[in-house]
């Protein structure tokens, strides 16, 4: 982590000393309770013996997956402890039980009624610990028509219309290319966990429906639909509101522009010394260059064309257009500002690793200067075993 973004200690994390039982699978729960625990949550990962999450077989490295320690699970599960119990077998239950007790909140993603069908859900768990924080994640929310459906990130994708806004009107429908309807429902799950801890005294159950919640972001999309009547429109990398606004061509790769403000514009168009433009009737107003963007576009990318993206980020950032070069995850994540900023962290010694070390993303926040980040690399399959249970995994 830089200097400049130190981690916090564990006494300056907003969470320390609550305790979180993480029966979650894949992403959408393991996210949300990755980022309870760089907050400083003790997350005690739940786990099915012999094979634990569907994660640690899952991934890049088909030698990690061999180890259960995949890829996919190292990416949001570091800083947790883990045992593992049969919640189908009454030992398991009870141990199960046990921990409840002493828990401040629980947070699942199986499908709706499963919890309720194995003697564990909410009704059986309040009464163990009256102040519980239930977390129940699933694709399309425990009650309604489709709650009992399977649901996995594409699904979820294409059911709410993110896939049929996605693409050009060549290549559409188009799926996100990561796992967003993941990310946002574990996002949402931890938001709604860490405002019940913030008012605890009663138990309380939390519904998360990776359908609504990923819908809930989709706001202007969905508000000219429900407002104005106005379908939304396939664009790729084109921006609704204004023009010009998007991906350039430039001598060297992409360019994201964004001179969504009159000032912007005037700027951009006297950089690229195209001040006849301004007046233009085509292009004078924003609608009329939303209008005419197509043909803008031409006549922005001629110029662009004498110069690398970087370059040009540069000197239109310097005076005042929004503009950035259109990266890989590769370069974002080796570039001396994220370096500065400290989100990526180095664990080790972490075994199973290919160098005995691994890099892994803290949390995105700072607070006070300091980054929260857990402390421990990601744990083996029922490693903390004898600490929580007395019992060998």
């Amino acid at each position: 982590m830089s200097a400049s973004e130190p981690v916090m200690t564990p006494a300056q994390k907003p969470l320390a000393g609550i305790r979180i039982l993480d029966l979650t699978n894949v992403l959408a729960g393991p996210f949300a309770c990755q980022q309870l625990a760089h907050l400083g949550a003790e997350v005690i990962k739940v786990e099915m013996p012999g094979r634990g999450d569907l994660a640690r077989q899952l991934g890049a490295s088909p030698e990690l997956s061999a180890e259960l320690m995949g890829v996919s699970f190292l990416a949001q599960n570091a800083g947790k402890r883990s045992v593992t119990l049969d919640l189908k077998d009454p030992q398991g239950r009870q141990d199960f039980l046990g921990l409840v007790a002493e828990a401040a909140v629980v947070v699942e993603n199986f499908r709706p009624g499963v919890m309720d069908r194995l003697g564990l859900g909410w009704e059986v768990l309040r009464k163990v610990r009256p102040d519980l924080i239930y977390c129940a994640i699933s694709g399309f929310g425990q009650t309604g028509p489709w709650s009992g459906r399977p649901a996995y990130d594409q699904i979820i994708q294409g059911t709410a219309g993110v896939m049929a806004i996605t693409g050009t009107p060549e290549v559409n429908p188009l799926r996100v290319g990561f796992p967003v309807a993941d990310t946002i429902g574990g996002l949402t799950a931890a938001m709604a966990i860490s405002a019940a801890l913030a008012d605890r005294g009663e138990g309380r159950f939390i519904d998360v429906s990776m359908l609504e919640a990923t819908v809930a972001t989709m706001g202007w999309a969905v508000s000219n639909w429900l407002v104005a009547g106005v379908s939304p429109q396939v664009i790729g990398n084109e921006n609704m509101t204004a023009a010009p606004s998007g991906a350039f061509r430039t001598g060297e790769g992409l360019l994201n522009i964004a001179a969504n403000e009159d000032r912007q514009w005037q700027a951009l168009c006297r950089h690229l010394d195209l001040a006849d433009l301004i007046g233009h009737p085509d292009y004078a107003a924003r609608e009329n260059r939303k209008q005419h963007r197509a043909a803008l576009r031409v006549l922005i990318e001629a110029r662009l064309a004498t110069k690398p993206a970087r370059v040009w980020e540069g000197e239109l950032t310097a005076i005042g257009v929004p503009a950035g070069a259109v990266l890989s995850v590769q370069e974002v994540l080796a570039s001396d500002h994220l370096r500065e900023r400290g989100l990526v962290r180095d664990f080790g010694p972490c075994e199973g690793a290919p160098s005995g070390r691994m890099s892994l993303l803290a949390s995105p926040v700072t607070i006070n200067g300091r980054r929260p980040s857990v402390d421990g690399a990601p744990p083996r399959l029922g490693e903390a075993q004898d600490v929580y249970l007395k019992r060998k995994p």
